[in-house]
C-alpha cells in the first residue's frame, strides 16, 4: 500500500478550515455526517476482509465476526447515534427526551443509555448500560448541555494518533474530536493498520473535500513531527501510558527525568484512551456446573478477543480465596483458554512481551503451543507488587489472584481495595455474579461498584460491550493529570454528548437463554457473539452489521436466529 505521509500543507488546509467548522450550523454538520453513513456501508466488505488479511484470520471464520463487531458495525452505530442528537438539537428538542434518569450511591444522577431505542430491547435483551454523571451534575444539566459539546472559540487542528489494534478506534476517534471537541482533525493511522487509509477516506470524503480531515500514515517520527507542528493545537492518543509520556515529555531518561519535574515539551493539550491492566472479580455464589464452564468462556473472550491485544483485555482474575468451588472453576478456565480457536499473534512484540510476563515463574503454564502461548500465572500473592499488576501484557497472558473473605460482602470490599490500589490503570473492571448472590448483597453491591474508580465498570458483562455502545462513554475514570496519566484523560463516544460524565456501568444476564429464563432470570440473549467459542460469530456479525444498515423484521430475524445457534 502506498504511504502517505504527513505534511505541512495538510496541516496548513486544516488550520484555514477550523473556524468555518467552528461556525458550522448544526445542520449542516448533520447533512456532513449523513453523507458518511452510506459510505461506511460500502466499504464494510473491504473493511473486514482487510483486517481478516492482516491478522490471519480466516474471512470466513468464526473470528472474522470481531472484525464485524470491532469494525464498521460500532461505527454505523455511533453515526446513526450522533445523527440523532444532532437531529434533535437542529430542530430545538431535547436529545434526552424519554431517557430514564436515576439515583446512584453518592447523590449521583444515571442515564440509561440502553436500552434506550425500541430495537435496542429486542437485540440486547437482558442487557443495561448507564451513564453516571459527577457528583453535582444533576438532571437539569444534563438536559442543558446534552447534544452541544464543547466549541472552543475559532476552532483548532487536533492530531489524532490512531490506535493499531481495534479498527473502529481511530474513525470514532475523528467523529468524537469533530463533533464533541469541535475542532478539525489530522488522522495519523498506526503502522500496524495502515491500510485502512483508503477506506477511511472513503468515508470521510465529504469532510475530507472540505478541508475538515485529513488522514495520513507514517511511523513514530512522522507522528511527533505532527504533534509540534505549529498549527496543531491539540492532540489526542489512543496507545499506552508510554506513548503519551514519549509524545508530552520526550524518550527515554531524559524524558522520564522532565516528567518526574512537571516539565513538559509538549504545552497543548493532550487527551488520551489509554489502557491498563484490567481485572475480573469472580464473587463467590452456589454456581452450577453449567454456569462455572459459561463464565469461564466468558472469561476466556475477555483475554483472547483480538488474541489479547486489547486494551480492555482482562489481565488479572481475582478470585475469592475461600469459595468452594474456586479450584472447579479453576479448571473450566483453563480448558476454556486452551480450546478457543487458535489466533496468530499479529501485532508487534508479543513475544517479548509474553516473555517478560513468565520470567522467573516457575509456575507459569503454557495452554497451547503457539508461537505466544496463551499463558496463566497462577497464584499471584495479592500483596506483592507483582509486574501483572503494575504493566499491561498486551498479550494472551492471564494472572490470577485470591482474597479472603468468608462472606460475599467481605470479599467484595477487599476486591474493590485491591482494583483500586493494586492495579495500574482505570479505564474497566469486570464483576461476576450470581443473581441470588447480587440479591443478598442489595445496597451494598451497587455502593461497591460507585467505590471503583474506573471509567467502565461491568456486572457480568465483558466492559468492553461499552465501547461498542454509542452512547455509553469510553475512557478512563476522571482526574489523571500528564504527569499521572493513568489510562488516560477525557473520554469518546457519548453520542449524546453528555456533559460531565464519570464513567459508564453496564450489567448483563448471569446466564444465556434459555438457561437464563429456565432460571428466573428475565433475560433472552443467547451466547454472546463476541464470545471466542461462539461458533456463529462470523454470520451473526456480519448480519447485524447488514440490519443496522437497512432495518427490517426479516433481517431481524435472521440476526436472532444466527445468534440462537452460537
Amino acid at each position: 500500500m502506498e504511504r502517505t505521509q504527513p505534511s505541512h500543507q495538510d496541516t496548513g488546509v486544516l488550520r484555514g478550515a477550523a473556524a468555518e467548522w467552528a461556525a458550522l450550523p448544526v445542520a449542516e454538520r448533520l447533512r456532513l455526517l449523513d453523507g458518511a453513513r452510506p459510505r461506511i456501508v460500502g466499504v464494510a466488505d473491504r473493511w473486514v476482509s482487510w483486517s481478516c488479511r492482516a491478522k490471519g484470520i480466516g474471512p470466513n471464520s468464526p473470528a472474522a465476526g470481531e472484525e464485524w463487531l470491532t469494525g464498521p458495525y460500532p461505527l454505523l452505530r455511533y453515526v446513526d447515534a450522533l445523527a440523532r442528537t444532532l437531529t434533535a438539537v437542529r430542530d430545538g428538542r431535547d436529545p434526552l427526551r424519554g431517557a430514564r434518569f436515576t439515583t446512584r450511591p453518592g447523590g449521583r444522577t444515571a442515564v440509561r443509555v440502553l436500552p434506550f431505542e425500541a430495537a435496542d430491547r429486542l437485540l440486547t435483551h437482558g442487557y443495561r448500560a448507564e451513564v453516571w454523571l459527577e457528583p453535582g451534575v444533576d438532571e437539569a444539566r444534563a438536559r442543558a448541555g446534552a447534544g452541544h459539546g464543547a466549541r472552543p472559540e475559532g476552532g483548532g487542528v487536533c492530531v489524532v494518533l490512531g490506535a493499531g489494534n481495534i479498527n473502529s478506534i481511530a474513525p470514532l476517534d475523528v467523529l468524537h474530536q469533530l463533533y464533541a471537541a469541535g475542532t478539525v482533525v489530522l488522522l495519523k493511522l498506526n503502522p500496524v493498520n495502515d491500510y485502512l487509509a483508503p477506506l477511511l477516506r472513503e468515508v470521510f470524503a465529504p469532510f475530507v473535500a472540505r478541508g475538515f480531515v485529513r488522514i495520513a500514515t507514517g511511523d513514530a517520527a512522522a507522528g511527533a513531527a505532527l504533534v509540534n507542528d505549529p498549527a496543531v493545537t491539540a492532540v489526542h492518543i489512543t496507545g499506552s501510558a508510554a506513548t503519551h509520556d514519549t509524545v508530552v515529555f520526550g524518550p527515554g531518561p531524559a524524558g522520564a527525568a522532565r516528567k518526574a519535574a512537571g516539565r513538559p515539551l509538549l504545552h497543548k493539550p493532550v487527551t488520551s484512551e489509554l489502557g491498563g491492566v484490567g481485572a475480573a472479580v469472580v464473587l463467590p455464589g452456589p454456581w452450577r456446573r453449567a454456569d462455572l464452564r459459561h463464565q469461564a468462556r466468558h472469561l476466556a473472550a475477555q483475554k483472547l478477543s483480538n488474541n489479547g491485544f486489547n486494551c480492555a483485555a482482562a489481565q488479572v482474575l481475582v478470585l475469592p480465596e475461600h469459595w468452594e468451588l474456586r479450584a472447579e472453576f479453576l479448571d473450566e478456565l483453563r480448558s476454556a483458554l486452551h480450546t478457543a480457536p487458535a489466533r496468530p499473534a499479529y501485532y508487534p512484540g508479543a513475544a517479548e512481551r509474553q516473555a517478560r510476563a513468565v520470567a522467573g515463574r516457575a509456575d507459569a503454564e503454557l495452554l497451547d503451543s503457539a508461537e505466544v502461548p496463551r499463558t496463566l500465572l497462577p497464584d499471584l500473592a495479592p500483596d506483592a507488587d507483582d509486574p501483572a499488576f503494575r504493566t499491561e501484557f498486551f498479550a494472551p497472558v492471564l494472572a490470577v489472584t485470591a482474597l479472603p473473605g468468608r462472606t460475599p460482602a467481605e470479599f467484595l470490599h477487599r476486591a474493590v481495595e485491591f482494583c483500586d490500589t493494586a492495579l495500574a490503570g482505570t479505564l474497566g473492571v469486570n464483576l461476576i455474579a450470581h443473581p441470588r448472590t447480587l440479591r443478598a448483597l442489595g445496597p451494598r453491591f451497587e455502593e461497591a461498584v460507585a467505590r471503583l474508580r474506573y471509567g467502565t465498570v461491568g456486572v457480568n458483562c465483558w466492559t468492553a460491550v461499552g465501547y461498542a455502545l454509542p452512547r455509553a462513554t469510553w475512557g478512563a475514570y476522571p482526574g489523571h493529570t500528564p504527569a499521572d496519566v493513568g489510562s488516560g484523560i477525557g473520554t469518546v463516544h457519548n453520542a449524546l454528548l453528555l456533559p460531565g460524565v464519570e464513567r459508564t456501568v453496564l450489567t448483563g444476564p448471569f446466564r444465556p437463554a434459555p438457561r437464563s429464563v429456565l432460571s428466573g432470570e428475565w433475560a433472552l440473549s443467547p451466547v454472546p457473539p463476541w464470545f471466542v467459542h461462539n461458533r456463529t460469530s462470523d454470520e451473526t456479525g456480519r448480519l447485524l452489521f447488514a440490519h443496522t444498515a437497512s432495518p427490517s423484521a426479516r433481517r431481524l430475524g435472521r440476526v436472532l436466529w444466527s445468534a440462537l445457534r452460537g
